[in-house]
């Protein structure tokens, strides 16, 4: 059986940029993706925020109602009182039995006034109170149409890159068994440490193509002889000497 045929270190790196070209198309279809669920997300819970400060609005509303409602019982009670009282006096006695009276008569018309005082309050948070209800049903509206559209987006966006991405995949997978199992272990360290997921960059203007650091002219040469896997010594990246800008955008 004939032994395996050891790759030089210029397809190595070879390997390790067509791979990396693969999984950055992967990468830009989950950015893409990843946005959209994000905001979606984010619209759910301030819509389900929304809902419920309407409801403790709307319950606060409730409650001032209960109030005037009870105020203007109260207020109709004391003018009940206050004709009744009125009528006994013409029946009192003494004076005793008439000052007890007007006292009673008196209490009740303070009463009145503190009724109508209540009420008057009662009504003018009611109406500040339904500025926010209205205000806050508009937003809601608002945000939930945005919502609408935000899934639609990103069914649309799962529905056209579904197939491209399996296919991608496939292609990833595919490329990842010809790499060196050490390479490939640096690799995936490598892009797991970089949100862009880039491990493997090109010489872009004399610097590094992942962090922009300046690259030496000598060690330039020494990544263009591609005799031996060069590393930023920046960012740790994977640098190669063929310049492809696209891919690296």
């Amino acid at each position: 059986m004939a032994a395996t045929k050891e790759l030089s270190i210029d397809e190595k790196l070879q390997q390790l940029w067509e791979l990396q070209q693969i999984d950055s198309k992967i990468d830009k279809i989950q950015i893409l993706k990843g946005e959209l669920p994000i905001e979606v997300k984010e619209l759910e819970d301030e819509i389900e925020g929304l809902h419920t400060r309407l409801k403790n609005s709307q319950d606060e509303a409730g409650e001032m109602e209960e109030e005037i409602k009870n105020r203007k019982n109260a207020k109709a009670l004391a003018k009940e009182l206050i004709t009744r009282y009125e009528k006994q006096q013409d029946n009192v006695k003494n004076n005793r039995e008439y000052d007890a009276l007007s006292k009673e008569i008196e209490l009740q018309k303070l009463e009145i006034q503190l009724c109508d005082k209540k009420i008057a309050d009662s009504t003018a948070k009611i109406d500040s109170k339904q500025l926010v209800l209205d205000e806050t049903e508009k937003t809601i509206k608002e945000r939930e149409k945005n919502l609408k559209n935000k899934k639609k987006e990103l069914e649309k966006i799962i529905e056209e890159t579904e197939k491209e991405e399996k296919e991608l995949q496939k292609e990833s997978d595919k490329q990842s068994k010809k790499v060196e199992e050490r390479l490939l272990k640096a690799y995936v360290r490598i892009r797991g440490a970089y949100k862009n997921g880039l491990a493997v960059v090109a010489v872009l203007r004399d610097a590094c193509g992942g962090c922009y650091a300046k690259i030496p002219p000598q060690r330039q040469l020494e990544i263009r002889q591609r005799k031996r896997i060069i590393t930023c010594e920046h960012c740790g990246r994977i640098l190669v000497a063929w310049e492809e800008p696209e891919a690296n955008n």
